[in-house]
């Protein structure tokens, strides 16, 4: 599949939760959201809106949060 990064929803160094949208793809007029598989922090993006990405390219990474385990 190729796409087109459309827009970039959340920011480098923002938390994100499992399901949150990070980037908005643009493929064959549709627009596809890639979600975070994990809690944690988005530690670098890779792509900028407008760039021309392809299946497998990295678009970004996040550091999953520690948990402590206090209450």
């Amino acid at each position: 599949m190729v796409a087109q990064v459309h827009s970039i929803v959340t920011p480098l160094g923002a938390q994100v939760r499992a399901g949150d949208t990070v980037v908005l793809l643009e493929s064959m007029k549709m627009e596809i959201p890639v979600n975070s598989d994990i809690d944690g922090r988005v530690i670098d993006l890779s792509v900028s809106p407008g760039d021309v990405i392809h299946e497998g390219d990295l678009i970004a990474v996040i550091s999953a949060a520690l948990h402590d385990g206090g209450a």
